[in-house]
């Protein structure tokens, strides 16, 4: 059974740095194409970067040169490292898994397959 389970969520202030994971279990994520979303209040669901099989990302304008996205396949985990924060990032972050894998990093732009619960992410001035 396939679990995604995300943590390290929390506040922090507007230009610090917050560290997300995603324990993966129950599938083989290796071959994977792996993925953060956010929801802000307010607005649609977004991704913001993907990662593929082979180690290839994407970023969404939004978050490029600011975040990034890396997959450890020995410790299972996902990782979004998000710096320089703004009050914009402030949302619900889930990592979402497929096993599509066309596109490259933004193999994520067709609809993921599985999904954590999230995790809360909150910027302040």
């Amino acid at each position: 059974q396939v679990h995604l389970v995300e943590s390290g969520g929390g506040s922090v202030q507007a230009g610090g740095s917050l560290r997300v994971s995603c324990e993966l279990s129950g599938f083989e994520y290796a071959s994977y194409c792996m993925a953060w979303f956010r929801t802000a209040p307010g607005k649609e669901r977004e991704g913001v970067a993907g990662i593929d099989s082979d180690g290839r990302t994407h970023y969404s304008d939004s978050v490029k040169g600011r975040f990034t996205i890396s997959k450890d396949n020995e410790k299972n985990t996902l990782v979004l490292q998000m710096n320089n924060l703004t009050l914009e990032d402030t949302a619900m972050y889930y990592c979402a898994a497929s096993p599509k894998n066309e596109g490259g990093g933004y193999c994520y732009k067709d609809g993921m397959d599985y999904w954590g619960e999230g995790t809360p992410v909150t910027v302040s001035s």
